[in-house]
């Protein structure tokens, strides 16, 4: 079982694992392709299936070596979740699951360990988001309030409600045709109308939104500084063992020295 686990745990066995992950990614893109399926449309489900079977393989692997620990990893949890949708039969009411095969190539995330220390940097970021998304939330409140009350009577498709002026508003935060498409007409009917759109830019898009950029770099930067920590740790009780072996051989040494000296 130990050999198995050094298997399942080498880096050539993950370097494997990733080849036929960006095969399979491959694979089921090609399979939107009309012309690539006519003419080898069984080839590719051949390749599908074959490599669906090696995932399969090396979960019931990983569930022979760690059994009840298995679970204990989210990443071990990911990949048997995505794996296991791949395995529903994509007919009648499960045909939606079909296209959602292609979560397969997420399993890169669980392979790839600079991947997952992004994902971890973006969950501990988390609850930092929380707080923002909800200041981005009470701007866009208050702002759609007033757009509707300000300009619904004139324009009451894009400001005739506070969903329909929020979307719109969510439209001039991403600066998505911000200006001709929504302002500047606006403007044309209300000429001050840019007293409203320039503070509501400087409040959601430079200020906001660069605050969510800035928690989540500060979060990425903590889990890279944490890794590099154990890391650190790791090669100093390494570094610690190595010395403490070499401090019994020599004692060994002078043992055997002076076992010889007195005979």
């Amino acid at each position: 079982m130990q050999r198995l686990k050094s298997l399942i745990e080498s880096q050539a066995f993950e370097q494997a694992i990733v080849t036929l992950i960006i095969t399979n990614a491959v694979s089921l893109g090609l399979e939107t392709s009309p012309a690539v399926m006519d003419r080898a449309g069984g080839l590719i489900v051949l390749i599908d299936r074959l490599i669906l079977s090696v995932f399969v393989a090396e979960l019931l692997l990983k569930f022979a070596v760690y059994r009840t620990g298995f679970f204990r990893s989210p990443w071990r949890i990911f990949d048997f979740v995505v794996v296991g949708i791949a395995l529903i039969p994509s007919a009648g009411a499960f045909s939606v699951l079909r296209a959602l095969r292609i979560l397969r190539v997420m399993r890169l995330v669980s392979v790839v360990p600079s991947l997952r220390r992004v994902i971890g940097g973006l969950l501990n970021a988390l609850p930092g988001m929380g707080s923002i998304l909800l200041l981005l939330g009470l701007f866009f409140y208050v702002f759609s309030v007033m757009a509707t009350k300000l300009f619904g009577e004139s324009f009451p498709e894009w400001f005739g409600s506070i969903p329909a002026s929020a979307y719109s508003l969510f439209q001039v935060m991403t600066l998505e045709s911000w200006s001709m498409g929504i302002v500047r007409p606006v403007m044309e009917v209300y000429p001050w109308a840019w007293a409203f759109f320039i503070p509501f830019i400087l409040c959601t898009t430079f200020t906001v939104l660069n605050l969510f950029i800035g928690v989540v770099v500060a979060a990425m930067q903590k889990e890279h500084d944490d890794q590099a920590a154990s890391d650190r740790a790791t090669l100093h009780d390494d570094q610690a063992a190595l010395l403490a072996e070499i401090g019994e051989l020599r004692t060994e040494i002078r043992a055997l020295a002076a076992e010889r000296n007195s005979q």
